[in-house]
């Protein structure tokens, strides 16, 4: 799967764990499917965060990074 399609399937999941409807033993498969997901969405973005620091340190440019902050609600 492509990052795009697990990242549109972790939400998916999300909505069905969401859902009234769905069942404990189904919330626990989509839940351990989520955290498998997860993982690989991760480590997906990690490499992704690597390639960009090469390339952006072989292009002889300053590379600045700082930490993530989530907007506040």
């Amino acid at each position: 799967m492509s990052f795009e399609s697990d990242l549109k399937r972790m939400e998916e999941i999300t909505d069905l764990l969401k859902n009234d409807e769905t069942g404990l033993e189904e919330s626990i498969k989509l839940y351990e499917e989520a955290a498998a997901l997860g993982k690989k969405l991760t480590k997906t973005l990690t490499e992704i965060q690597r390639k960009v620091e090469k390339v952006t340190s072989d292009n002889e440019m300053e590379l600045e990074t700082e930490p993530f902050e989530e907007d506040e609600e």
